[in-house]
């Protein structure tokens, strides 16, 4: 009981009471608790991961429309690529499993 008493005079302080209620209703109870902003941070570093893979992408496409301005560029791609054929060539895929 005596360990409860000097509990109880620590909190008749009213800054120290004040500190504490404001402290707790920042950290669980606000719109922008201690949660949400850990939870925003994590989503937020996820999407800018995903931007840098996006913009890799953006980077080989760019790279391979440039190339596919020139005619044989253009065929070596829809070849390799697509798969395209002409009318008398047969096509083999050969894979390693």
């Amino acid at each position: 009981m005596d360990g409860f008493k000097k509990f109880l005079k620590y909190f008749r302080n009213k800054y120290l009471l004040t500190f504490t209620l404001f402290t707790l209703y920042a950290l669980f109870l606000d719109d922008e608790d201690m949660f949400t902003l850990i939870s925003q941070n994590s989503k937020l570093n996820k999407i800018e991961a995903d931007q840098v893979l996006i913009d890799q992408k953006l980077e080989k496409t760019t790279r391979v429309l440039k190339q596919l301005n020139y005619i044989s560029e253009l065929e070596r791609y829809a070849r390799e690529e697509k798969l395209f054929k002409k009318d008398d060539e047969d096509i083999f895929i050969i894979s390693n499993e």
